[in-house]
């Protein structure tokens, strides 16, 4: 007899942790579901970047694969979305030239992104004596003698997206924005500010997330 009452009470322990783990897989089903939809329907957009200007400290070959470069450039970043923040985490910037790194990496400072904002960042991007390929050298010097450098801006970093109370997980940003400096002989084509000369760019850039 006892060991009847052993085995009913048995089954109902079980049938008690399977309703609660049903109950409990509901819950999240039903909370998943719910996320994915408000998702579905607010359709989060892409952060827009442009690249608005670049100020030309020093940008010169020192020998035939040696490069040092002083840029300070101005980054506008909006959030299209009106319902919909985003969290810029670890963000950083560089420039290359010709596919190769010419500047340290320059950290930005994190932020949160509100509704339709507009954030402007102007980090300065420096490189001395960084080495490169030869005919990279060579490259830049023709480059500066023909009157234009086109140079990449690159920010790599992670974003969180939010929506009411709730935030996403992080996400790789990537950002390349094309300069085309019209530098050397076409110096005048730029503001000199002190010793540095700034070229107006305004070029939108590409954003992978």
């Amino acid at each position: 007899m006892s060991e009847k009452v052993c085995d009913h009470h048995d089954t109902a322990r079980r049938n008690r942790v399977r309703r609660c783990a049903a109950a409990l897989l509901t819950f999240v089903f039903i909370v998943l579901l719910v996320v994915l939809l408000v998702w579905a329907i607010l359709r989060p957009k892409k952060p827009r970047f442009t690249l608005q200007d670049a100020t030309i400290f020093n940008l010169n070959i020192s020998a035939a694969n040696v490069i040092s470069a002083t840029v300070q450039v101005t980054v506008l970043s909006r959030n299209p979305n009106a319902r919909i923040g985003v969290y810029y985490d670890r963000l950083s910037a560089y420039a290359t030239y010709r596919s190769q790194q010419i500047s340290y990496s320059t950290a930005i400072p994190a932020v949160y992104q509100g509704h339709k904002d507009v954030n402007v960042w102007s980090p300065f991007l420096y490189g001395v004596d960084v080495p490169v390929a030869p005919y990279n050298g060579a490259a830049l010097a023709q480059d500066r003698a023909d009157g234009a450098v086109s140079l990449l801006v690159k920010m790599n970093g992670r974003v969180r997206w939010k929506v009411g109370s709730f935030i996403s997980g992080r996400y790789h940003l990537h950002v390349v924005c094309a300069a085309y400096i019209p530098v050397g002989n076409s110096k005048n084509s730029g503001i000199v500010v002190g010793n540095s000369v700034k070229y107006q760019l305004s070029q939108r850039c590409s954003v992978n997330v």
